[in-house]
C-alpha cells in the first residue's frame, strides 16, 4: 500500500520544490512534522552550503525524505503517493527547533546586497579582477563566503553574528522574500542564533548555516540526522 505525502497546500509546496530543482536538478527534500500542528516542514541543502526551509499546510507521513524532482511530478500529476523513499541519503544535520531573534533586517537592504554581489560576479567575468583574469567557481566561492552583515547582540556584544552571501543569495534565490515591492518587505527578516547555527527567517521561508569554524569531522559509522 503505498503511503501519501499528506501535503495540502500542493501549490506553495510546489513553488517551494520548482525553485529548488531550478538551482539543482538532483535535490533531495526532507518532509518533516512541524511544531505548529498540521504542518510539514519542507528542508533542503541548496548547491551553496545553506538549508533552506519552508512550512506549509499538511499532515504527512513522518520524517521522509525523497527526490524533490519526483514529488514535484507527483503534484504536477495529481498523485497523492510519496516518491521512492531516500532517507540514507540525506546526510546533513538541522538546526534546533527552539532560536533567539537577534535583529531584524529590512527586506529590501538584502535584496540590495544580493543584487550587488550578483553584478560583481558579472563585471569580474567580463573584465576580471585588477586587469586579471579570475576562475568563475573561484570567484564566485570568495563572493559567496563575504561576510555581507554582522549584528552586535546586545546581550553578547562579544559574539557577533555573521551572515553571508550565502545565506543572502538562498534567501533571495528561493523567493523567501516575496517579489520586488510586496507588502511583506515591511515585516522585515529576522536574524535568528541558535548555537552554532545562523539563520534569515524570511515572509515565506528561511534559511540556516553552521559556523565552518566550529565544525568538527570526526571518523563515525552512521550521519548524524539532525
Amino acid at each position: 500500500m503505498s503511503v501519501g505525502h499528506g501535503i495540502v497546500d500542493v501549490a506553495d509546496a510546489g513553488a517551494f520544490l520548482a525553485r529548488l530543482v531550478r538551482l539543482e536538478r538532483a535535490a533531495l527534500v526532507r518532509l518533516r512534522p512541524a511544531a505548529a500542528g498540521a504542518r510539514i516542514a519542507l528542508w533542503a541543502r541548496l548547491p551553496w552550503g545553506v538549508l533552506a526551509v519552508r512550512t506549509v499546510a499538511g499532515a504527512g507521513a513522518g520524517d521522509v525524505t525523497v527526490a524533490a524532482g519526483q514529488l514535484l511530478a507527483a503534484f504536477a500529476d495529481g498523485r497523492a503517493d510519496l516518491p521512492s523513499r531516500r532517507d540514507a541519503q540525506w546526510r546533513w544535520a538541522l538546526p534546533p527547533d527552539s532560536s533567539r531573534r537577534v535583529e531584524t533586517l529590512p527586506a529590501g537592504e538584502l535584496r540590495r546586497l544580493a543584487e550587488a554581489a550578483a553584478g560583481t560576479l558579472r563585471e569580474a567575468a567580463r573584465h576580471g579582477v585588477g586587469g586579471r583574469a579570475v576562475g568563475q567557481r573561484m570567484l564566485r566561492d570568495a563572493l559567496l563566503d563575504h561576510v555581507a552583515v554582522v549584528v552586535t547582540p546586545d546581550d553578547e556584544p562579544d559574539r557577533p553574528v555573521e551572515v553571508t552571501q550565502r545565506m543572502v543569495q538562498g534567501l533571495v534565490r528561493m523567493g523567501f522574500l516575496g517579489p520586488s515591492g510586496d507588502s511583506s518587505d515591511g515585516d522585515g527578516v529576522q536574524v535568528r542564533a541558535a548555537g552554532r547555527w545562523v539563520g534569515l527567517v524570511g515572509p515565506y521561508g528561511a534559511v540556516w548555516s553552521q559556523k565552518a569554524t566550529d565544525l568538527v569531522v570526526r571518523p563515525s559509522v552512521a550521519h548524524a540526522k539532525g
